[in-house]
């Protein structure tokens, strides 16, 4: 009985050795898996989405206005202005039309002062060349086409153009496309303008060709 006793006694403690030695082997293996990461590097911060002023790729240092400009695609989809955040212009405001669409800020505050469509295929001219001469000054001048921007232009309203900094105002004909941010009485070209010239050998669009985007930022006061 003595033996048998002994032997029971025996099992039972190799019983709860064993059972311990699991439970320890359990627990530190779920310790080894929660920390798992620890091993391979550190846990990957949150990423942080820094949103721009109108979308731009990037933002604008500081006393600098952010701006993006979209031409018209063919004579389907309208232009868009956006300027600070603002959108001036857009197929969603309902407020451009065909020709040339054209949007006033003011340089150094960075406020809107006028925007219009002017029908450059069917429209009068005299009313853009009107609107060009009372441009105040420091007033920047952001211009975007659609459809046919060129029809109507006359030399006088090229000069105009010219004389805000354009540089493609001169050869701005049937159904080109132009996006353009100038300014009243800017003693040089500006850096702001795109161009593309109909031509049915290359045109995006039958009849077009493909719209433009143009994105920056502008210095306040810098004109």
């Amino acid at each position: 009985m003595r033996v048998s006793g002994l032997l029971r006694l025996v099992a039972f403690v190799f019983a709860l050795v064993t059972t311990w030695i699991f439970i320890r082997s359990f627990d530190g293996f779920n310790m080894k898996t929660i920390r798992l990461p620890r091993w391979l590097g550190s846990v990957p911060k949150e990423i942080r989405v820094v949103k721009t002023k109108c979308g731009l790729n990037k933002p604008c240092p500081d006393n600098f206005f952010a701006f993006k400009l979209s031409s018209g695609a063919a004579n389907v989809v309208g232009p868009s202005m956006c300027f600070e955040n603002h959108v001036i212009m857009s197929p969603v405001k309902n407020n451009v039309g065909r020709g040339l669409n054209i949007a006033l800020v003011n340089g150094t505050t960075g406020t809107v002062l006028r925007q219009n469509s002017f029908d450059m295929y069917s429209g009068d001219p005299t009313l853009l060349e009107k609107f060009l001469k009372e441009i105040p000054d420091s007033t920047l001048v952001l211009v975007a086409s659609y459809d046919d921007p060129g029809t109507k232009m006359t030399d006088d309203i090229r000069k105009l153009f010219t004389n805000l900094g354009s540089s493609h105002a001169k050869q701005l004909g049937f159904r080109d496309s132009w996006v353009f941010l100038g300014a009243k009485d800017l003693k040089s070209k500006s850096p702001f303008e795109q161009f593309l010239k109909n031509d049915p050998n290359s045109n995006k669009y039958e009849g077009w060709p493909e719209l433009l985007e143009m994105e920056g930022c502008v210095p306040r006061k810098v004109f």
